[in-house]
């Protein structure tokens, strides 16, 4: 197995779904289903298998999979994929059987019947239902309830259905099209969501028969109700109206954009198509401007509905394309929406994911930024961020990526001594002094380039210090943000300018990486200071309590919370007294109140 298929199994995520299996030359050899996708994708490639799975296995070169709701859809979609795309290795649904139907004829007196097909003839349809035999089960239990006519072909004398009272014998008597329109109307209203009423009144029925000792009836009760549990059990993949529409959602996530579009065809979900860009304006701006280009030469093979996800603008295409653009609030169409979306969301963090582990494509955008700056390869990289809030706690806080890949064991904290209030530059000087002075004088090991979360102003105090404090002559670089916090701008020189770079290139993505781990191991950090700030604040009003005392309080209890539950056995333990032991309880109840 190539590295390429280790990884992305090693991404899959823990849903239902549809696999398509593909081989070196990117067609589709196998189509399955899977109630958790991590799990049953993976199985392929591990342990024993049959002849016919073994073969299948060492075709596979690549595979792509559909996330879905229920184990109910994703079999639907099974189904519906095969059709479309024949694979070779299935064979069990290749043949030309579709789902059931539960139709209500459009004739003068109305029959109940399952077919596999639905055409344009006035008629109701209920479906499709994926269990065939549950479906024929409920039909069965609608023939016994409502005496709609049963015969296909009219007989010329009443049969066996009349006299058991399952059939009004319109073979023989008129019956009057009101009664024929009360039943078509009851039985719709239990295909359409009533069958819970009818769920009820059968259990009643069949803890009857139990209390009567009539334990074959019961079990008929059971089995009708199950037969109700498993027909009537919803699905999204494949749809009754027959209509050919287009879903279309979309997710971001650190510059990049993936847009999913499902097909659905004759109400089945039949294809997806999933496309990932770097975008630059706004969300809704660059998805619309995607969704435009995408049906600019399709103009002659539209569909007659297009859902699209919420942050869109979807009466001006509307007008344009001249079909049904709209996106739905609530119900069904909603959630293909929404499953639209997952998929895309789920499909750039796969993308991420292969991205980081990519050794050589890692270390390949390594080499690159170095380029991008002229300076050589820049194999240990520090880079420093600032967090403090209205100024309260500064902290500074510095990651090592080395050969492109975090060294969490080189990480370092600092707190900032020097600086009063909220100033970055003030706060980037110290950080700067001090860990390089203490590398000059240890004869540690330098960085190759020193990367800075912020903008000109902060590179030009790293690079002060160093140069003129120093001696030293490390390449500086800034991240500047734009006003949705995203890297917008890698800045570089003297004075810092900024430097093209490819938002989908492998550097400017190990930047984006960078730019997040410094910035969260900052934030973390101001975090648990601010916490322990809050500790000694609130230890410092109560007398006898000094700064050797404060720090055993906060190594030993490690919160207030705990310090303010504590027992006076407890601070016995740390050669406190009872008296003090209930003043310090007392004092930070009091400050809880």
């Amino acid at each position: 197995m190539n590295s390429s298929l280790k990884d992305k199994l090693a991404v899959l995520p823990d849903k239902p779904g549809c696999y398509l299996m593909k081989n070196a030359a990117g067609d589709i050899i196998y189509v399955g289903k899977a109630k958790v996708l991590k799990n049953r994708v993976r199985s392929y490639f591990t342990g024993s298998h049959d002849g016919k799975t073994q073969l299948l296995v060492s075709e596979i070169a690549d595979f792509e999979y559909i996330v879905v709701s229920t184990v109910i859809e994703a079999l639907v979609l099974e189904c519906n994929l095969i059709k479309q795309h024949n694979p070779r290795y299935n064979v069990m649904l290749k043949d030309d059987k579709t789902y059931p139907y539960i139709k209500i004829t459009n004739e003068a007196q109305p029959r109940l019947e399952i077919t596999r097909k639905v055409l344009k003839d006035k008629a109701r349809y209920f479906g499709p239902y994926p269990n065939a035999g549950a479906a024929q089960e409920v039909k069965k239990l609608l023939d016994r309830l409502y005496p709609l006519r049963k015969c296909k072909t009219m007989p010329k004398q009443v049969c066996l259905y009349y006299h058991l009272g399952q059939c009004l014998a319109p073979c023989v008597q008129d019956v009057a099209a009101e009664e024929n329109q009360r039943l078509v109307e009851e039985i719709s209203r239990f295909l359409d969501g009533g069958h819970e009423e009818m769920k009820q009144q059968l259990t009643e029925k069949m803890q009857q028969a139990a209390e009567a000792m009539e334990f074959e009836r019961a079990k008929e009760y059971r089995d009708q109700i199950k037969s109700i549990e498993a027909v009537m059990e919803k699905q999204k993949v494949t749809m009754a109206d027959t209509m050919d529409r287009d879903i279309i959602g979309f997710a971001v996530e650190k510059g990049w954009m993936c847009v999913q579009v499902f097909y659905m065809r004759k109400g089945k979900m039949i294809e997806r198509q999933t496309t990932s860009f770097p975008y630059y304006g706004t969300e809704s701006e660059d998805f619309m401007s995607f969704v435009s280009q995408f049906y600019y030469d399709k103009l002659n093979a539209l569909p007659k509905e297009i859902l699209l996800a919420e942050e869109s603008d979807p009466e001006l295409l509307a007008e344009w394309l001249g079909v049904k653009v709209y996106t739905p609030k609530r119900g069904t169409k909603r959630e293909l929406v929404q499953m639209a979306s997952e998929n895309a969301r789920i499909a750039l963090q796969e993308k991420f994911a292969l991205m980081s582990k990519d050794d050589a494509r890692t270390i390949q955008a390594v080499h690159n930024l170095g380029h991008a700056l002229g300076i050589g390869t820049p194999h240990r990289i520090e880079a420093f961020d600032n967090s403090n809030i209205q100024g309260t706690d500064p902290v500074s806080a510095m990651v090592v990526f080395t050969d492109g890949r975090p060294d969490k064991k080189e990480y370092r904290k600092f707190k900032i001594k020097s600086v009063e209030g909220p100033d970055d530059y003030g706060s980037m000087r110290e950080v700067i002094r001090r860990r390089y002075s203490r590398l000059l004088k240890e004869n540690q090991e330098m960085p190759d380039l020193i990367v800075i979360d912020g903008g000109k102003g902060q590179i030009s105090a790293a690079v002060d210090v160093l140069e003129n404090e120093l001696g030293l002559y490390i390449p500086v670089c800034g991240l500047a943000k734009d006003e949705r916090h995203r890297t917008a701008q890698l800045l570089f020189g003297d004075p810092p300018e900024p430097v093209e770079m490819r938002r989908d290139s492998y550097e400017y993505y190990l930047l984006q990486r960078i730019q997040d781990e410094v910035h969260r191991f900052a934030i973390t950090f101001h975090r648990q200071s601010r916490a322990k700030t809050m500790l000694s604040s609130q230890l410092d009003e109560i007398p006898g309590i000094g700064e050797k005392r404060r720090k055993l309080l906060f190594t030993h209890f490690g919160s207030l919370k705990k310090m303010r539950e504590a027992t006076v056995e407890d601070f016995r333990q740390l050669g406190i007294g009872d008296k003090l032991a209930r003043e310090i309880i007392a004092h930070l109840r009091k400050m809880e109140s």
